[in-house]
């Protein structure tokens, strides 16, 4: 079975992010860091390939400077090659542009199935998952908390706000995969040794036979105008409870209309 994982490289979250002022976007010019969502993604695909008793997991990225820091932790965790867009029109891609270079480049791996996460860390947009599967023509199935595959299909429990639902789809299809439904493994010494000589096939977007002025800033629907800090919260009242303070607490929920 072969798997594409689609991982994002982004700056570490442990470190204040700065904004290009030119741009109003977050400075991509550091180390950057497989985001820990698609960690999940990357430890289900290398699960469903050892219990189908083999294939191929590939990793697909996109990222600024040809950076392959994120790569290399996603395939010493055990992936075995990774397709890699980096490209000077690409800054100021939007969700649906990033959905177009992937999708190009996930074509290439010929996948069985593709795994996504369902929002990446810096950017929470949450779409770019059904983008690329419409891009490609595949079925896709949101928040799977487990994914089963036999038979040329996929059983998916997807996580709802009421436990879950049981959903199947023809492969190849898409799934996004939620955060915290397994526990991705740690890299060993010894995939970090392997993961320097595992083959990362670095593209720009003319390999994909995509146009320039179809992503980056030429390509994108949206215009970022102002980024502001957000508004400091006011503080809360403090209720001592000397025999009435339950009268306070509804007058408030009255006040507020929630009762």
């Amino acid at each position: 079975m072969k798997v594409a994982v689609c991982v994002k490289q982004i700056p570490d979250p442990a470190d204040p992010g700065a904004l290009d002022p030119s741009t109003k976007t977050l400075k991509r010019d550091v180390k950057l860091i497989l985001d820990e969502s698609d960690s999940y993604g990357v430890e289900m695909a290398l699960q469903l390939v050892d219990t189908a008793g083999g294939g191929e997991v590939t990793l697909v990225s996109m990222a600024p400077n040809n950076e392959v820091n994120g790569l290399r932790t996603a395939l010493a965790m055990g992936a075995d090659k990774a397709i890699l867009i980096s490209d000077d029109a690409l800054p100021g891609s939007d969700a649906l542009g990033t959905a177009k270079i992937l999708a190009k480049a996930i074509a290439r791996a010929e996948p069985d199935l593709v795994l996504t996460a369902t929002e990446s860390s810096d950017g929470y947009t949450g779409t770019v998952p059904q983008q690329i599967a419409e891009l490609m023509g595949l079925p896709s199935v949101t928040f799977a908390k487990s994914i089963e595959v036999a038979n040329g299909s996929v059983s998916v429990k997807r996580q709802t706000e009421a436990g879950y639902d049981d959903v199947s789809c023809p492969m190849p299809c898409l799934v996004s995969v939620t955060a915290g439904v397994v526990e991705p493994r740690y890299p060993s010494f010894k995939g970090i040794m392997a993961a320097k000589s595992k083959p990362v096939d670095e593209l720009g977007i003319a390999d994909l036979g995509i146009e320039a002025s179809a992503v980056g800033w030429a390509g994108a629907g949206q215009e970022i105008i102002a980024v502001d800090e957000a508004p400091t919260r006011d503080a809360g009242e403090i209720i001592e409870d000397e025999g009435e303070a339950h009268e306070r607490i509804v007058a408030f929920l009255e006040e507020l209309k929630v009762i």
